[in-house]
């Protein structure tokens, strides 16, 4: 048996006159910041309170977690466990009997949160990984037994790998200190955003979202003024420049750091500084994007981005040049560890040219600059490791960057295009086009090199996509690019579909795996899942992940794929998973409707450039959902695209 000390924080009550001599003591002294001082003396000032604010009122706790314990026995529910165990014994059976309640609910969100934390369409091993654990008989994974994985072995690879061997050091402007006549951040606004803040992992500034949010209105004062320094000055403290790596395996039994995933946990107020950073400066700013950058296909990380609709343009972009051409190539291209090996002298430029004001400008490099992690494994932590590259996965600010970073990425041939979700790109090139495929693919490569990226041939793949019904096969090329696999079926986005539209395997692999997760429901069931927890569970994943993206590959199903969907709600909801009044029809065609509605009322949507021109009348008509003209049908397969079927529908 393995005994591990485990320390937490919980709950302690205290009399107002030990509130008052606290708050008298403690903060008001940090509520004013001096502007003429040294800011990261500030940050530390405030950190140095807020540390102190918790260990007053949330000390830590410790308690002992053995190897026999259940899973679900954190140690918030072994300190309740012992606490309920005292008042039985001295007599206090009602106070026990309300504090047995409390751990009944801890364990059941628990169980809740464990299973929405896993994959039940594709990962069917962790599936049954987390029945076992829930129902009592887990194995221990043998993976973290590995003695050749540690964590400074995790963190020294990591490191390796967000480290630029040709760094250079990105250049900052000019700017002024507006912060006296104008503060960034209100106190009112603060508070709005501590009062709102999710719950997620602290970062090594060991400051929790839940004590940040619990002390809103005592908070929002100084970190509003703290913020607002670090803003003006583009000062960003030490603080928010330590990451903290949670490495997760990709398969079932890792044996080497390259099989497991890094998850970066940054400090929360970092987090949220970021966030203002992007919502109040960077998202605006790419509306106006200079010469040579581009915004418009890139579909993720942005106000109206979705995998929905980056779908939507793939499959209307392909279907449209078949209008004239007979088949299209369509190249999915996979960067390996792009967001972990970005070049901060890259990104900083294109940084440079958005229309930023200087001092944001600065902030942006500061952050990235001088920027360290350390990796957790087990129960050790490894030694603090500095990176020169990644924009730091886990930060509010990467995912900006890496479409920043995407921007300059275009076809070097007019008529071919791109659809990009992130670092998932597809390279989309007609018939007519077939000769230029060698050059956009060695221009792909110039650009990652030129990013510190590199494309990785082997896990990239090349369909040609032709008519459903189209005899053309003698006319498609040979592959073009030597070591791009030619494959009949492409996952896009998690949506397999078949080099002729046919969206059956897609269908065949979320039923297949959906009566897998229908099976793990019902044992967990029997073995005590209140009713209402499995309902909540079904759609937040199952019912979850056969919408996703409906709207997109809904029209492409044929009758029988949908008869095929139907008879699987019918089946669920004779199980008492989910509700029978509705259908699988109905609910796609909401989908549809809800989504074409927020594109035809927003110009700024991604997807409103798709939509044909507006009709113009001269004499009353009926009302309509929208008055946009109605585009020609030419073939089946293109009257299969989201919008033309909402064009015609509404």
């Amino acid at each position: 048996m393995v005994w591990v000390c485990h320390t937490f924080r919980t709950f302690r009550k205290h009399t107002a006159a030990e509130h008052a001599r606290f708050l008298a003591s403690v903060v008001e002294p940090v509520h004013i910041v001096n502007l003429a001082g040294d800011p990261q003396q500030e940050f530390d000032n405030v950190y140095r309170m807020l540390t102190q604010l918790l260990d007053q009122f949330y000390p830590e706790r410790s308690v002992t977690i053995t190897s026999s314990d259940p899973p679900y026995v954190t140690p918030a529910v072994k300190h309740m466990l012992r606490k309920k165990n005292a008042l039985m014994r001295s007599g206090q059976v009602e106070k026990a009997a309300a504090l047995a309640v409390k751990i009944g609910i801890a364990i059941k969100n628990y169980n809740s949160a464990e299973l929405t934390r896993t994959d039940m369409l594709t990962d069917a091993s962790g599936v049954w990984e987390k029945v076992r654990q829930l129902t009592g008989r887990g194995k221990k994974n043998a993976s973290n037994e590995n003695p050749a994985i540690t964590a400074d072995t995790l963190n020294d690879h990591y490191a390796a790998i967000s480290t630029d061997d040709s760094y250079i050091a990105p250049p900052v402007k000019s700017t002024t200190n507006n912060y006296e006549t104008e503060p960034y951040i209100t106190e009112l606004r603060m508070f709005k955003i501590l009062d709102q803040v999710r719950h997620s992992a602290a970062g090594l500034d060991n400051i929790p979202a839940w004590f940040l949010k619990t002390g809103a209105p005592l908070l929002a004062a100084p970190l509003a003024d703290i913020v607002s320094l670090s803003i003006c000055t583009s000062v960003v403290p030490k603080q928010w420049k330590q990451a903290s790596i949670v490495p997760i395996p990709k398969i079932a039994n890792p044996t080497a750091p390259s099989e497991y995933r890094p998850i970066s946990i940054t400090p929360v107020i970092s987090r949220i500084v970021e966030r203002i950073v992007v919502r109040d400066y960077i998202y605006p700013s790419l509306s106006l994007p200079p010469p040579g950058m581009s915004f418009d296909d890139q579909f993720a990380f942005q106000p109206t981005a979705s995998t929905t609709a980056a779908l939507i343009y793939l499959f209307h972009t392909i279907t449209t040049l078949l209008d004239t051409d007979p088949f299209v190539i369509v190249y999915a291209l996979d960067f390996s560890k792009a967001f972990d090996s970005v070049r901060h002298s890259s990104v900083l430029h294109k940084y440079s040219l958005l229309p930023l004001p200087d001092h944001i400008y600065n902030w942006i490099e500061a952050f990235f600059r001088d920027h360290s992690h350390v990796t957790r494994f087990g129960n050790k932590t490894s030694d603090c490791r500095k990176i020169s590259a990644s924009i730091i996965q886990g930060s509010g600010i990467g995912p900006a960057s890496y479409i920043v970073t995407a921007s300059d990425l275009h076809p070097v041939t007019p008529g071919n295009a791109m659809c990009k979700y992130a670092d998932d790109t597809y390279l989309i090139v007609p018939a007519s086009n077939a000769e230029s495929c060698p050059a956009e693919i060695a221009n792909v490569e110039s650009w990652a090199d030129n990013n510190n990226l590199k494309l990785n041939r082997v896990k990239s793949a090349e369909i040609v996509f032709v008519r459903p019904r189209s005899r053309v096969t003698v006319l498609i090329p040979p592959p073009a690019v030597p070591g791009f696999a030619r494959v009949e079926f492409i996952k896009a986005l998690g949506v397999t579909i078949s080099r002729k539209f046919s969206i059956s395997a897609h269908v065949t692999e979320l039923l297949t795996n959906c009566a897998r997760t229908m099976f793990a429901l019902r044992t967990l069931k029997q073995h005590g899942l209140p009713p209402e927890a499995v309902h909540i569970v079904f759609q937040a994943i199952v019912m979850a992940k056969i919408n996703y993206a409906s709207p997109a590959w809904w029209g492409f199903t044929s009758a029988d794929d949908r008869d095929r969907l139907e008879a699987f709600y019918r089946r669920c909801a004779r199980f008492g998973y989910c509700n029978n009044n509705t259908t699988m029809a109905s609910m796609c065609d909401e989908a549809d409707k809800r989504l074409f509605s927020k594109i035809i009322n927003n110009p700024s949507h991604l997807l409103f450039p798709l939509l044909p021109p507006i009709k113009s009348h001269c004499y009353n008509m009926r009302k309509r959902s929208h008055h946009h003209e109605l585009p020609s049908r030419t073939y089946a397969i293109k009257d299969c695209n989201f919008l033309i079927r909402l064009l015609y529908d509404c």
